[in-house]
């Protein structure tokens, strides 16, 4: 029995981790994160080292730490990308502005985080990052401002989750961020699943608009839209007398457990508006204008 265990364990594929120089708070949170798990952890003290590690060989992911800034990090992920394509990095940092967390979304960072950091979405990342593939094309960045992104998002569950992650990064108050960052996630699922079908060669068209007052997220997905009155398989189309009668119509569907995407961006956001034929959504969140102006 002890020997097949130890064949299993000698195929496993130990994951090869660069944690540069994260700070005593992140290094803790980051054991946490990888415990349990077969890592091989090698850290560098600054970017530079890394660079030179990364030239001698390749690593499963690279994670910065919050002693340098995003854009000493997006410049550093630059510069590997040119001796490994397909690096996958996730930007950790205490020192942002909404040009660098656009600067990382063109340069395929696999995710982002900012002060306080959320051990749960932090782990999910680097799970993620570790074992999904053909990631590194999900996230297209068709326009940019700080104020106007345009993208396309590849119709994948990873893809929805990393852009969430980069929606929280928003220069917002932090109530108006988590509901909007909630609300996109629940309606971009919805896009992919029932218009993009979760097939990896359709995408959803995203604009993301900051003014001083609002914030709105527009979505397109590939589909042939739908009615709000004949939604059936979402609590929305559901009775005022029987809220969850669209479980069974989910269950009879095959679809995954839900249905609550819609209700729920509904109660986060102050609009949610669809386009006549369906497959186009616009979701609007209006700001204090004391909490601070346009970035």
């Amino acid at each position: 029995m002890s020997a097949t265990l130890e064949s299993v364990s000698s195929i496993v594929k130990r994951k090869k981790l660069l944690l540069v120089d994260p700070g005593h708070e992140v290094d803790h949170l980051l054991q946490e994160v990888v415990s349990g798990e077969a890592w091989d952890i090698e850290r560098a003290p600054d970017n530079d080292t890394a660079l030179l590690l990364v030239k001698a060989g390749p690593f499963d992911l690279v994670i910065t730490g919050q002693n340098t800034s995003a854009r000493e990090d997006v410049d550093l992920l630059r510069k590997i990308r040119m001796i490994r394509p397909h690096v996958r990095m996730i930007i950790l940092t205490a020192k942002s502005t909404p040009e660098d967390v656009v600067a990382s979304l063109r340069e395929n960072a696999f995710s982002y985080f900012q002060p306080p950091f959320d051990r749960v979405l932090l782990a999910d990342m680097v799970h993620q990052a570790v074992s999904e593939p053909c990631w590194d094309d999900g996230i297209e960045v068709i326009s940019a401002t700080p104020n106007w992104i345009r993208l396309m998002a590849r119709c994948t569950l990873v893809t929805a989750d990393r852009l969430v992650q980069f929606l929280r990064q928003a220069d917002l108050p932090e109530a108006e961020k988590e509901d909007l960052a909630v609300a996109a996630h629940e309606m971009l699922l919805n896009a992919m699943e029932h218009g993009g079908k979760f097939d990896p060669n359709h995408y959803v068209e995203i604009d993301y608009l900051r003014t001083r007052r609002a914030v709105a997220c527009r979505m397109k997905d590939p589909g042939e839209g739908f009615s709000l009155e004949e939604l059936r398989h979402a609590a929305v189309g559901s009775s005022p007398e029987d809220i969850l009668s669209h479980v069974m119509v989910r269950e009879e569907q095959g679809l995954r457990p839900g249905g609550f995407g819609i209700m729920l961006a509904q109660k986060l956001v102050d609009e949610l508006i669809y386009a006549e034929k369906g497959n186009d959504v616009v979701l609007i969140k209006y700001l204090n204008p004391l909490a601070g102006s346009a970035s």
